[in-house]
């Protein structure tokens, strides 16, 4: 009790200080333009299983395009990063995130009317379309900052069309490649669908939203099963609505290892396939696991998050061996209070050695695999990004290994899981266009980005009368 209060005076005393008035998201400045640029003289993991590892490597990248690998590339009159002593591998692909309520980063308490899910039902729906735009766009620098050039921004707060609009805003204001799953609004039924029309014409008019098609479109379904198992009508209804519009379709499933039975019941209703991401799927059983291989549905794991809130640990190694597509995910910073995707694959790799008792059992390249390659995979994606090959798009970090953390240069694969911190990121780049350069974010203003979010908080604390 005396930990709680101490908890709610101390925010409180932040209130206090805090801008009471919204802050207005100013204008976007313009993206950086594409150009023409030779990433030089760095060890390159391609991730790709021909081109292999390049010690002393360029990259070529023209109008958005990875044009060559290899060594001393001759590329006269382009941009020149120097990348002695950095890491150079595609950018992080990050499969299942609620963006919207980083708003309410590390705000899960220790009473259960102070757990993940009350605290984001409650402020959920008071929150505003700026409020939306505002935890979206704090989670889009840190997605940067860390690394992360796609995520699949996972929106299940859709209160309204200005919600959703201002959720993409963020997310093209960024420069992000993304999923973007339409989902329904925090507090709805179960026995309700969710606002079907509206996915129709967000579908029917994405163009307007897709950023010449860095953001692409899902659903994100409740699936069978949330508080209560959902009535046929309304979770056929919003399967079937999403299936025919050609979209990828996303759901929560099995997500706590005492979830028996969940997955087994989709199959038996041909609810699985390529198209359907399961995610967390902790209660996966042995024939579970070889139903989701039969139907190709890729799985999306959150150790960071599943671990903080109790519910297991994930089965990433059942799932890889039965031939599953894994990708990792941040979730939500509520409960992993930063969005750090190289903790979250270090973590991975270490659950899964130390389930097997086997310091080997995860390689740490296999490990990197899952948050490169696998990842754009599990999005149906790695035709265009994942791995550094000519004719792909140039989603490219740059991790300066000139730091203590990361001093002594060793197996590079290893250092990247294993020492890696957000600092470490140097250069990202994006679709062609470097987003972070230095260490520092080129088109948004971190101190700005926060600034805003603090005081959106602080108006949606207020609205919710949160004492």
């Amino acid at each position: 009790m005396r930990q709680s209060i101490n908890r709610r005076r101390f925010i409180g005393s932040l209130a206090a200080v805090a801008v009471t008035k919204l802050i207005e998201p100013a204008s976007s400045a313009a993206l950086p333009s594409r150009g023409e640029l030779i990433l030089r003289n760095s060890y390159v993991m391609t991730m790709d299983p021909t081109l292999g590892d390049i010690p002393g490597g360029d990259v070529h990248i023209k109008n958005g395009e990875i044009v060559a690998v290899g060594k001393a590339l001759q590329v006269p009159g382009a941009t020149v990063l120097d990348g002695q002593r950095m890491i150079v591998l595609p950018g992080l692909v990050e499969t299942h995130w609620h963006m919207w309520n980083t708003l309410l980063r590390s705000f899960g308490g220790e009473k259960p009317d102070q757990g993940y899910f009350p605290t984001a039902a409650a402020y959920g729906q008071v929150m505003t379309p700026d409020d939306m735009y505002h935890g979206v766009r704090l989670a889009a620098a840190e997605a940067l900052n860390c690394g992360m050039t796609t995520v699949h921004d996972y929106c299940h707060n859709l209160r309204s069309r200005p919600h959703g609009e201002a959720d993409l805003r963020a997310i093209k204001e960024a420069g992000l490649r993304a999923r973007w799953s339409y989902g329904w609004p925090q507090g709805l039924a179960d026995t309700q669908a969710c606002n079907l029309d509206d996915l129709r014409g967000l579908h029917n008019d994405w163009a307007r939203y897709s950023n010449d098609g860095l953001i692409s479109l899902g659903f994100a379904w409740r699936g069978m099963f949330r508080n209560t198992a959902l009535p046929p009508d309304v979770y056929r209804s919003e399967f079937e609505a999403a299936r025919r519009l050609g979209i990828p379709i996303s759901l929560h499933v099995g997500s706590r290892e005492d979830a028996k039975g969940q997955i087994e019941a989709l199959a038996k209703e041909n609810l699985l396939g390529k198209d359907v991401q399961l995610i967390h799927a902790l209660s996966a059983s042995p024939a579970e696991i070889q139903m989701v291989a039969k139907a190709g549905s890729p799985v999306s794991v959150s150790p960071g998050s599943e671990l903080r809130i109790g519910y297991g640990f994930t089965k990433i190694s059942e799932f890889l061996d039965a031939g599953v597509t894994v990708g990792v995910s941040v979730d939500t910073t509520v409960l992993s209070g930063d969005a750090n995707l190289f903790g979250i694959l270090k973590l991975a790799r270490n659950i899964e050695n130390a389930k097997a008792h086997d310091e080997f059992k995860m390689p740490a390249r296999r490990a990197l695999e899952l948050g490169t390659i696998a990842g754009a995979r599990s999005l149906g994606i790695d035709d265009s990004v994942g791995s550094l090959k000519p004719g792909k798009r140039a989603d490219v970090i740059m991790i300066a290994t000139n730091q203590l953390n990361m001093g002594v240069f060793t197996d590079p694969a290893h250092m990247v899981i294993e020492s890696t911190q957000p600092e470490n990121v140097d250069t990202v780049i994006v679709d062609g266009r470097i987003l972070k350069r230095g260490g520092k974010l080129t088109a948004l203003s971190t101190d700005q980005v926060v600034t805003d979010a603090e005081a959106s908080f602080e108006a949606v604390r207020k609205r919710a009368n949160w004492r």
